[in-house]
């Protein structure tokens, strides 16, 4: 059984370069993929000839659609230059194993399921957003400004966002990445088609993988109105995956991340403290980690990641 790890990644060098590392020390068999933002100024092409892995050049974006293309453009990679695989893991840079790969890789070859992905109905009850949230992002189509906001100018915009988007429901203003102004669409979403959220991290057979990217070829419209929609990366695989009914899927994609506390949609960042939780056997990654701030964390995930490895 091959697996591939495709990792999306736009800065911080030596942990890109670490997490790398540690994948390839601690399972022999598998494949790394990098799709990288070479706009954000840090070039990885000297990382992976060095480490003889391939880099693929995707724009780089939070909110819009440029992280699904960029996975989507990784698995047409994989089919165009017939790589055998046959899961999928997607990761970011800030991401980490945290069991041996081996263990994750034994899971995955004896698994009765096709994905780990979280998935829930937007508009239910078991929606892990609020309603207007959900609505909101993907019952709008957005036109995007462009300008990033700072932290300051949001917050002072978020006074006016609100009552601007509690008093009308024909238009959404959104600060939350760049300035956006959306404007109530016609939905593709209807009883056999709903709409579908949850994590962008996920781990996918290659069934899977292949029919997300033969859903986007062969339904432009689709993709259309995705690209126009906030944060479709946490919309568009569940929407695609669970409607066709094809794949028994496992809602639980194994990862961990704390949102407890955030204002801005980003988790907080995981240190030493958080090593009891994080070594559960019911984990296989968490995020986001980040060496500036804390290097121990990486240091006890790499001994148990390492150890395991050359037990198994």
């Amino acid at each position: 059984m091959k697996v591939v790890y495709l990792i999306q990644t736009h800065q911080n060098l030596e942990q890109i370069q670490r997490l790398v590392q540690t994948i390839q020390r601690s399972s022999h068999t598998s494949r790394i993929l990098i799709s990288h933002d070479f706009s954000c100024g840090l070039d990885l092409k000297p990382l992976g000839q060095t480490l003889g892995i391939e880099v693929l050049n995707a724009k780089g974006g939070r909110g819009d659609f440029s992280t699904t293309q960029g996975y989507l453009d990784a698995v047409q990679w994989l089919l165009e230059h017939q790589i055998e695989f046959d899961w999928l893991i997607n990761l970011s840079g800030q991401d980490y194993p945290t069991q041996p790969l081996p263990k994750i890789e034994k899971f995955l070859a004896q698994t009765q399921y096709e994905g780990l992905i979280e998935y829930f109905e937007v508009l239910s009850p078991q929606s892990q957003w609020r309603i207007h949230e959900g609505h909101s992002r993907y019952f709008y189509q957005y036109w995007r400004s462009g300008y990033d906001l700072e932290e300051w100018q949001r917050l002072c915009i978020k006074p006016f966002r609100i009552l601007f988007n509690y008093i009308q429901p024909w238009l959404r203003l959104n600060s939350s990445y760049s300035l956006m102004l959306g404007t109530r669409a016609k939905v593709p979403f209807n009883d056999s088609f709903r709409c579908y959220g949850g994590s962008h991290f996920k781990t996918l057979s290659r069934k899977c993988a292949e029919f997300v990217y033969e859903s986007a070829q062969q339904n432009p419209d689709l993709v259309r109105y995705y690209q126009r929609t906030c944060v479709p990366e946490e919309s568009f695989m569940q929407t695609v995956l669970v409607n066709s009914g094809r794949f028994k899927l496992c809602n639980d994609p194994k990862r961990y991340f704390d949102f407890l506390g955030s204002q801005d949609g980003r988790p907080r960042v995981l240190t030493a403290q958080d090593y009891p939780t994080l070594s559960q056997d019911n984990i296989h990654f968490a995020r986001k980690f980040d060496l500036r701030q804390d290097r121990q964390i990486f240091d006890l995930l790499d001994a148990r990641i390492l150890q395991g490895a050359l037990s198994s």
